[in-house]
This record gives C-alpha cells, structure tokens and sequence, in this order.
C-alpha cells in the first residue's frame, strides 16, 4: 500500500511539473477541478455556504472552459474514429435533427398562432365593449338634444334642461361602474343618477373637437371613454361616458379566454423629430399620478408590482400535456386625456391551447374533433415513416461499414507489401465498384513498381550518358595567341543533341565546330557522339599529315602529303567528307547542322564553311555585323554534296556570336527571342568578359522563356579577337 502511495504522489508531482504542450492549460484544469470540489464540500458545512458565495461555481465554470476543447479533441479522435460512430452520429444529424428543428419550428409557430389568436380574441371582447359603451353615449346625447331643442327659444337651457334619466342610461346597469357627464356651452349639468356621475375633475380636454370613442390614460388609469359633440338651440352640448378598465371589467372580457393582465405603466410612445416628423418608437415608464417618463435609473429600480397591473379572469387546470399556458403580448392604442399623446399600452394574454381550441371551433365541435383526429394520424404516420427511414439507414449503414472495413484490411495488406491480396466482391453497387477498382489498383501498383525500377535503372544509364557526352565537349574556355573561345551547352533533356568543339591543332591554328542534330533525346545524343568522333578523327588526321609531311622520299610524295594536308585542313572539304559519312552510317531522316572554322593566328584570318548551321554572327568593333553563310546545305541529308569556303579577317575587338536555334526561336507571348535580340545583349560589350557575356545572354534567355520548359538544346561559342 505504501508503495501504491509513493507511485501516486510521484506521478501527480510529475504532472504538476510538465511543461509540454498544453501543459499549464491540463494544470490550471486540474487544479480548477481540485478547487471546485473542495469547495462543493466546504458548502455541506452549517454556516460555510454563505461565505464562500458562488466561489465553487466559478471554479466549475473555469475548469469547463478549459476542458472543453480537450473534451471536443477526445470525441472526435476516440469517438469518432470508427466509421459506425460517424455514420452513427450522421443519421442522427441529418435525420433526427431535422425532426426536432420541424418540431420545435412547428412549436414555435402554433405558440405564436394561439398567442395572436389569444390577443386577438381579447381585443375583440373589449372593442365589444367599447362599441356599445359609444352607442349608449351617443344615444344619451340625442335624448338631451331632442330636450333641449324642444324648450322656448329665450328659455335657459342649462336651467329648464329636465334632469330626468333617459331609458339609455337605463340600459347600463349592467355596468355599474360606468360614469356620464353632460356639458353645455363648456358647464356641467347636473343629471339624474348620482351613483353614474362623472367627477367633476373630468373635463372635456382642450385637444378634442369631435366626437371621440376609444381608450384613454388618466392618473395611470385605463378608461373606455365616448365623447359625443351636439348643436342644441345654439348651445354646444357635450355627452362624456366613462368605464374604468378594472379588474371586473377585464375579468368578464377574459370569460372563456384566460386571464388578461392589462400594464398602464409599461407603454410604447413614439418621440418626435424637430420639425413634427415621427420619429423613433420605443418602450416608456411613466408615473401613474404625473404622467411623467421616467428616467433609465428610475424606471430600472421598479418591481414589476410597482407596473400598476391589472389583471381580470382565472387560468383553469390544464387537460393534457401539451395544454401549457400561453402568454402573448399586445398593445392596445390608448390617447393621453391630457394632452391627445397617442400611447400603445402593453397588454398580456395568458390562455390556454384548450381554451382557444374550444373558442375557435365554438360553433363547429365536430369539424374541430375531425382535425384533431386528422392531426394525431398525421403524427402517427409521420412516425412511422421515420423509424422506417432509421431502419433502412441502419441497414445501408451496416453495408458501407463492412465495405470500409475489408478496404481497412486490404490497404493494410497493401501497406505489408502483398499487391495480390483481392477484397472478396458479392454485390452490384457503387461499394462493390469500389472495391473492384481498388483491386485493379493494388494490381497496377505492384505492375508500376516494377516498372519503376525499371525507369530507375534507364535514369541511372542516362546519368552515366550524361556524364559521358560532358566529357566530349572540350574545356569552355580556349585562347590562342590574340583570340579568345568560349563555349556553352545546356541541355533541354538530360543529354544533349547540340554539339561544339575547340580543336587547337599548333601554337598558330585552331578549328572549331558547332551543330544541332535533328531531333532530342538519346538519338540525337549519339549522332552528336558519332559527329564529335568524326570531326576529330579527321581533323587529326589532317594534322598527322602535316606533321609527316616533309618525311616521304622524292619531291612526287612531299607534294602530294602536302596536298592531303590541305583537303583535311579545308572548312569545305572537310564538311563534305562529314556529310558522306553521316549520310552513309545513319538512317535517311536523320541530319545536322554544322558550321567548321579554321582560323590562323598568323595572318588572323579564319575561314570557314556553314553546312545549314544558322549564320555566326561577327560584329565588328564598330559595332556593324556580318553573317557568316557561305557553305551549303545540311550535313547528311544527300549524298556527295560539295560546299563552299568562306573566309574573314578578324580585327582587334571583332566577336564572333555562333549559336544554335535554341537561342533564337524560343517563344512567349511576345514571340520569338529573335536574332536582334542576340545582336543587342552583344553588342558594345568589348570591355567584358566572354563568360559575363554568356551568362548576360542565358539569363536574357531565362526571363524570355518564364516558367515554361526549356524548349530546345541552347547552345553558344563566342570568339573575341584582341
């Protein structure tokens, strides 16, 4: 036990002391846990719970917010992990939650149904109310102007006016709180029933001209009040009736409705912008003896007995479950007696679906009973349809989760290196597809590795023909005596069908080649290599014969090694011996491009021969440019061509440009890269060297080209005379 102790306190010491990731935040809930519950205990102590207040509370809340999203983390990975989980989870989102967004949306609206249908229920008992209240004043009025028109036309009226009590006035017994005034030329008239007299502080307001009917607020008092304005012989007679809205009044209104509780204090005034337009409308307090707005202070310090409510009727037992009390809001339009201020008073309903059932279908029970029976089928049928839906989702379920299961197995068998493994198929759904193409795929990814290797292994036999085709090209930077070479080739592909040399025969001669191939990749790679070996190997042996020239015996001999010295020093011939040897040793399609210069430091002429190579460009230390063109078509193509020999001087500060098509023609949206373009990048360059100029064209050639693949082999000798 001891031990068990030691390893506890161990681990909860190494707990408090992490500080990976997270690690205050797991402390912080831990110890808002620790608190929290130490102090729900505290609170069983007599006396304690009070002073600690709502301390454990916040405590809870703080661990809550900070468990939260670990708790959110843990559902989704452990939870949720397991596709039965999510459809689990799916089904009840997209088929229950619905169900109970309908549900409580259908809810909502019957509860807002029955409330508007309650308020308005309510006001059409008090608008009742109120029309035969003003037909009773106007009745009452009538009496006293058929009296008064009948008296001589000297008579006083407001003394011989009898203060009999009509019959109308008879008819509000039912009333017993009602209240008439009789006003004649702006005095009160006295009139035979005291116990309905209006008080003598009730005046007819200085804003009310004609005959008026409808609520009124007076010392924080609701009132139906009817005002009616007769000519009697030239007097102005005035007839009010009054009725408080008392709880009597609103009980009988509410009779079969509910309860109604009327708040003469909580109203709804609009304000008035400068100028008299409406402005905006809102909720006001008022004193009910001054009429007066409350400030926010005030009117937030009053308990809601204070609203000066009145209620009226009783709320029976409910019938059923569903028979909740309804409670509705309304307004009823209400004039300030005073002033003529129109105020919308609130007024709250609170009914029952029963009652208002039973008010609706008051003259039509059994049209009523035969939509409820209608509306419980319904319910029912909707129910059904449900669980079948569950039902058939539970199955569709269980299909996908058994596919998504042998495709789990299957990619792990996959994982293990066994492409044979096939998921076993038994139906004909998209699932099944599935698990076919999956099958296909595992086959073709065992086929796709094999043929992986295989790419493998031609890309290292590329690397290694790569690594040889650099070793034909010559060092990129040659200089004999006043003339200065450089060269450059950069492949489109891994090997390159573009080709130069520098072939520095003696201390006063050099030779030179450039040529394109016909075509990229590895043909042309090895035609470039069969060229390089075929430009050499005569070159050479133009050299050897010069070299052994002078050893023959006689005149006859000297002179004819001499004369095959100059046939394998020649441009020219040299081109066509090139030209029969390409055209006898490859296929009829397969050709080059060649230019061949010779130049001679002595005498600083360089002869050359242009076999359909596309023209070097010599620009001239005065800035003008030649074309070196003389030569003939391209190099294998026919058979026994002859070409022609060119020949220059070059002078200080001459450059060569020989360059290959992939400089000129690649292409962006404003076309092609261009001959001038070379022309421009070169020259005015004397004072640089020949690699900054090589590099000035290449990264011309880089921004010219963007993000698209290089097109062709581009390739560049430059040649500068000091």
């Amino acid at each position: 036990m001891r031990k068990f102790w030691v390893l506890m306190r161990r681990r909860a010491a190494s707990f408090v002391r992490r500080e990976t990731a997270g690690g205050k935040l797991q402390r912080l809930a831990f110890w808002s846990l620790c608190t929290a519950l130490a102090l729900f205990l505290l609170r069983l102590i007599p006396g304690v719970a009070h002073a600690i207040g709502a301390a454990p509370w916040l405590a809870a809340a703080i661990w809550a917010v900070v468990s939260l999203p670990r708790l959110f983390r843990w559902t989704r990975w452990r939870l949720l992990w397991r596709l039965r989980n999510r459809l689990f989870v799916t089904y009840l989102l997209v088929g229950v939650t619905p169900v109970v967004l309908c549900t409580l949306l259908g809810a909502v609206a019957a509860y807002v149904l029955f409330g508007q249908f309650a308020d308005f229920a309510a006001v059409s008992e008090i608008e009742a109310q109120w029309a035969q209240l003003s037909a009773n004043n106007r009745a009452l009025a009538l009496h006293y102007q058929q009296l008064a028109a009948a008296l001589p036309p000297q008579a006083d009226v407001n003394v011989l006016i009898p203060a009999s009590a009509p019959p109308e006035a008879r008819a509000m017994d039912w009333m017993p709180e009602v209240q008439v005034g009789l006003f004649l030329d702006g005095h009160r008239h006295p009139v035979d029933f005291p116990e309905h007299t209006l008080p003598a502080a009730t005046q007819p307001p200085a804003w009310m001209h004609k005959d008026f009917s409808g609520l009124v607020l007076q010392g924080g008092k609701i009132y139906f009040r009817a005002v009616t304005f007769e000519e009697a012989g030239g007097h102005r007679l005035v007839v009010i009736t009054s009725l408080p809205l008392d709880a009597q009044f609103l009980t009988q209104a509410a009779r079969g409705l509910g309860r109604i509780t009327l708040l003469p204090r909580v109203q709804i005034a609009a304000t008035k912008k400068p100028g008299g337009q409406p402005g905006s409308t809102g909720f006001t307090v008022r004193d009910p003896l001054q009429a007066a707005k409350l400030d926010d202070r005030a009117a937030s310090s009053l308990h809601p007995s204070d609203l000066g409510g009145i209620s009226g009727g009783s709320l029976p037992k409910r019938v059923n479950v569903f028979d909740i009390p309804i409670n509705f809001p309304t307004t009823l339009d209400t004039r300030d007696w005073d002033t003529g201020e129109r105020i919308a008073v609130i007024a709250i309903v609170r009914s029952r679906p029963s009652l208002l059932y039973d008010r609706l279908f008051r003259q039509s029970l059994l049209i009523g009973g035969g939509i409820q029976l209608i509306l419980i089928l319904t319910g029912i049928l909707f129910a059904c349809l449900e669980l079948l839906a569950i039902f058939f989702a539970w199955r569709l379920g269980r299909t996908i989760t058994q596919s998504v299961a042998a495709m789990y197995q299957a990619t792990r068998e996959v994982d293990q290196g066994r492409f044979d493994y096939r998921i076993p198929v038994t139906r004909q759904d998209q699932l099944a597809a599935l698990s076919l193409s999956f099958n296909t795929m595992s086959a073709s990814v065992g086929r796709l590795l094999k043929e992986q290797k295989e790419k493998e292994r031609l890309q290292n036999e590329l690397a290694i023909a790569q690594e040889v085709q650099s070793n034909l090209f010559p060092p990129c930077d040659v200089r004999l005596g006043g003339l200065e070479l450089h060269g450059l080739c950069r492949p489109a592909r891994t090997v390159s069908g573009d080709y130069y040399d520098f072939l520095v025969l003696d201390e006063s001669s050099v030779s030179f080649a450039l040529g394109d191939i016909s075509g990229k990749g590895i043909s042309a790679a090895l035609l470039m290599a069969s060229l390089h070996s075929a430009v050499r190997a005569y070159r050479f042996a133009g050299e050897d014969i010069l070299a052994n020239a002078g050893e023959g015996t006689g005149r006859v001999a000297a002179a004819a090694n001499e004369i095959s010295a100059s046939i394998f020093s020649s441009p020219g011939v040299l081109m066509a011996l090139l030209n029969r040897h390409i055209y006898r040793s490859t296929q009829a399609e397969k050709y080059a491009t060649l230019f061949l210069g010779h130049y001679d430091a002595t005498t600083r002429v360089l002869r050359y021969s242009n076999g359909g190579q596309l023209p070097p460009l010599l620009v001239r230390s005065d800035g003008s440019v030649e074309r070196l063109d003389r030569g003939g078509t391209v190099v294998g193509l026919m058979d026994n061509m002859e070409y022609e020999e060119g020949a220059v001087t070059l002078a200080a500060g001459d450059l060569l440009v020989a360059y290959s098509d992939g400089v000129t023609e690649p292409e962006n949206d404003y076309g092609e890269f261009s001959e001038e373009r070379l022309v421009s990048l070169v020259r005015g360059t004397n004072g640089l060297r020949l690699e900054e100029i090589t590099r000035r064209v290449t990264a011309a050639l880089e921004d010219w080209i963007g993000a698209e693949e290089q097109p062709d082999d581009i390739t560049l000798v430059l040649a500068r005379q000091h």
